[in-house]
């Protein structure tokens, strides 16, 4: 027979619980029917999964759009500075565009979404363009962008 001693118990969440006093008369509790969870169950790592490739794909698809929208962004920045800018129509001035958006390896904007107006002093370069792109499925994704800069006429 061991010199335990034992006592029936309410532990504070309100289940069963057995004291044990050990020789050293030190206390010990174990809740019965109950073990502590050491992880995360299958489930939850499923979903984890799930959830991460889900971001993953998302951020394949829309990545290369803000990279796009990056380049014309600094194409449009570095207009009102150019010198060939500077001096030109609005036919070279369309013309210089296009073909810096073809050196930055932009071909989803044409040049038809670029619009130039006349205004006091300046030419006021807008491009205005909605990239489109498939998810996942039937999931579609749609980004409008807005670019404008005022080029001085001289």
């Amino acid at each position: 027979m061991s010199n335990s001693l034992i006592t029936p118990e309410i532990n504070p969440t309100g289940s069963p619980a057995l004291t044990f006093f050990n020789k050293k008369k030190r206390r010990t509790t174990a809740v019965h029917g109950r073990r502590k969870q050491a992880g995360m169950t299958l489930i939850s790592t499923i979903i984890i999964i799930v959830f991460l490739l889900f971001q993953g794909v998302v951020a394949m698809n829309v990545i290369p759009v803000y990279l796009t929208y990056s380049s014309i962004k600094t194409i449009m920045a570095g207009l009102p500075t150019d010198d060939k800018a500077r001096g030109a129509n609005k036919s070279e001035l369309k013309l210089l565009i296009a073909k810096r958006l073809r050196m930055n390896n932009v071909y989803t904007v044409k040049s038809d979404k670029v619009s130039i107006k006349k205004g006091r002093g300046e030419y006021i370069v807008t491009i205005e363009y909605e990239p489109r792109g498939k998810l996942i499925g039937n999931l579609d994704f749609i980004v409008s962008f807005k670019h404008e800069a005022r080029v001085p006429t001289r």
